[in-house]
């Protein structure tokens, strides 16, 4: 990919997936804004290993799944780099919750991150990107909330309107020179993950290529389809999962 100086905010950026994309898409040439919400130490951490590749950083902290903090993310962002031109929408819980659970503030509290979260943050960036005719949005699924989680049913019910609004964002801007497109990782290694439980052994036996995902399969993809290479996929949702599903 082309070093550029455009900018991508990557939520949920402290650590495995979201960690591993802000790396690569600040080797790439982006400015990067990082984003957790309560580990600033491990933000940090990210923001010395993007510097030492010679792009721009900064750390906005904050909890996306409360609108006015997400809003104040990107409005960080905004006033530090001028815009917004890439936003990998990352961060996601993924508590238990019966579909007769009568706790409608759990149910909101998932929708909040995995869905309105999105939602907030995409119409925060939009203005700036149709201003610049060029933008690239990247959600995420996963290989559960897709076929339905047993006993996490609003994580399920959250992905699915992910993927609905990337379809309304493709459809709605592509013209604009906008792009979005959702991905669906498989089991993907944890940073921290040395050891191999017994369950992680057995998925990992299971799966075509005999081994699990790593932070780095994701971030490739997304630094593809956020490049200039992409502007042709748009609205898809794409498997990285080493064909388990398929």
């Amino acid at each position: 990919m082309k070093k550029q100086q455009r900018t991508a905010l990557i939520t949920g950026s402290g650590k495995n997936i979201g960690r591993a994309v802000a790396i690569e898409l600040a080797h790439c040439g982006f400015n990067i804004i990082l984003n957790g919400s309560s580990d600033r130490g491990a933000c940090e951490s990210v923001a010395n290993e993007i510097k030492a590749t010679g792009s721009n950083t900064v750390v906005a902290m904050g909890d996306v799944g409360v609108r006015e903090e997400a809003l104040d993310i990107a409005k960080q962002g905004i006033q530090e780099f001028g815009c917004i031109d890439v936003l990998v929408n990352n961060a996601a819980i993924r508590p238990s919750f019966n579909l007769l659970n009568d706790d409608e503030a759990d149910f909101q509290r998932i929708m909040n991150t995995n869905f309105y979260a999105a939602w907030w943050l995409s119409r925060a960036c939009l203005p700036g990107m149709v201003k610049n005719g060029w933008g690239r949005v990247v959600n995420f699924t996963g290989m559960n909330a897709q076929q339905g989680y047993s006993g996490k049913s609003a994580v399920s019910i959250s992905k699915h309107a992910a993927w609905g609004l990337t379809k309304s964002i493709a459809k709605e801007y592509g013209k604009e020179g906008i792009t979005a497109n959702i991905i669906s990782p498989g089991t993907i290694k944890a940073d921290d993950q040395m050891e191999l439980s017994d369950q992680f052994k057995n998925l990992e036996r299971q799966n075509p290529t005999g081994r699990l995902g790593e932070p780095l399969d994701i971030a490739k993809m997304v630094s593809h389809l956020v490049s200039e290479h992409a502007g042709f996929i748009n609205g898809q949702l794409l498997q990285v999962n080493g064909g388990v599903v398929v």
